[in-house]
């Protein structure tokens, strides 16, 4: 419980390369269906990795004008997709609520990369005269958060947390707190990212961390199955509309679960390889379990990082096994990356999305392409099919470059 109130959520929004709504995403990720593909924005026949999870079909001109599409990077067509999608199902848009008292933590951990290419390729094909005055509100990371506040004119708190791949977690995080606070009644909260993007495939590619299965995209992505060998890049958006519950109440508002704990950390260790101790993820899991106020055996799921990293992988299970004791071994974890990809910023997001729907129907989604077992991986990942779980609780565990951590604790609404 954060401080004296209560945290609830009223709604959910989710566009990746599995489906442009929670709907469809949901439905795909049940049925244990990859939406890793060839790389088709670019040609991508000269890179190490030649696949990712683009979003496909995505109209930002359902939400606003082609011209106002342009002044804007794609990441933050993404989060519009997202936030229209949860703020709908709140009843926000009808809510007779105060303008000043909802804010927004849309946050992303690269920010407009797509911009930043575009421009760098203007300036040195063109020269400074034909950089575009609107570079630096494209790609900004912050403009996402912006722009959904001007949108929907919510004039609470607006900021951008940037924890690399626990951005979205954090922002989730941190948004609870300020309605603790009493910063704000509401929060928009979540990421977005589109980092499908020459220069994000090459650069993470010539850091070896991504997967060069190019020959089966589908079967690339493959968390905690001994022959993974790196993440597969992807993009999308992920929001959630948080609210005090008491708030959520006398409006009407339909719960659909509540964000009982959170807990972040920081390795202090290496720019990019988790401790190889779990330390970090030890306590922001332990703290997220603290402020929930619940056993650690009360936790029905986890939905992990699972990045199809070696390191990444074997220092998660070994987290869990040091937070759970011998219950790990009953405990079902999954990696719902192994069908969307790694979505960088957004992937916190993503998966709080995937808490709150396996609390509300009973089911998590599978960590698809496991096929044979690493030693240094031996808990029940819930491999390639879904099942039928009926948790209380449901963590997600998010970890970033730079020694970034970040747990958020859900409780199924009752």
């Amino acid at each position: 419980m954060f401080g004296a109130r209560r945290v609830v959520v009223t709604g959910i929004g989710a566009i990746s390369c599995v489906g442009n709504d929670v709907a469809s995403s949901w439905r795909n990720l049940l049925a244990g269906r990859s939406g890793i593909g060839p790389i088709t924005r670019f040609d991508a026949s000269s890179f190490r990795c030649q696949i990712g999870g683009e979003v496909r079909d995505f109209d930002i001109e359902q939400y606003v004008t082609p011209k106002e599409a342009r002044r804007m990077d794609p990441f933050c067509h993404l989060a519009i997709g997202a936030a229209e999608e949860a703020v709908v199902q709140s009843g926000l848009k009808e809510a007779p609520i105060r303008p000043e008292r909802v804010g927004v933590v849309v946050s992303s951990g690269i920010g407009g990369l797509d911009t930043t290419v575009e421009q760098v390729g203007i300036l040195h094909a063109r020269g400074p005269g034909r950089v575009s005055p609107l570079t630096i509100p494209m790609l900004i990371s912050d403009i996402a958060s912006g722009l959904l506040s001007i949108r929907f004119g919510f004039s609470g708190p607006n900021l951008c947390i940037v924890t690399a791949c626990a951005s979205g977690a954090h922002s989730i995080g941190e948004a609870a707190w300020m309605i603790a606070r009493g910063d704000a009644d509401v929060m928009l909260a979540g990421g977005a990212e589109r980092g499908v993007n020459p220069l994000g495939v090459s650069a993470f590619g010539s850091m070896r961390a991504l997967s060069n299965r190019n020959d089966d995209p589908q079967a690339a992505s493959r968390p905690f199955e001994r022959d993974r060998d790196g993440f597969v890049p992807a993009e999308g958006a992920g929001v959630l509309v948080l609210e005090d519950y008491e708030h959520a109440v006398a409006r009407g508002a339909e719960i659909l679960a509540e964000l009982a704990g959170y807990g972040l950390s920081g390795d202090a260790y290496h720019i990019t390889a988790p401790d190889p101790s779990g330390s970090g993820a030890i306590r922001a899991i332990s703290r997220a379990l603290e402020l929930g106020q619940i056993n650690r055996n009360e936790v029905g799921y986890v939905n992990a990082h699972g990045t199809s990293t070696s390191l990444n992988d074997s220092t998660e299970t070994a987290a869990l096994k040091q937070v759970f004791g011998e219950g790990a071994y009953a405990l079902p974890v999954s990696s719902t990356k192994s069908m969307m990809g790694h979505t960088l910023g957004a992937a916190g997001a993503l998966e709080a999305v995937v808490c709150v729907q396996a609390l509300r129907t009973g089911s998590v989604p599978p960590t698809i392409n496991y096929e044979t077992p690493d030693p240094d991986c031996d808990l029940d990942y819930v491999p390639n099919e879904a099942r039928d779980v009926n948790a209380e609780y449901a963590l997600s565990l998010n970890l970033g470059f730079g020694g970034h951590n970040a747990a958020l604790l859900f409780k199924k609404s009752i």
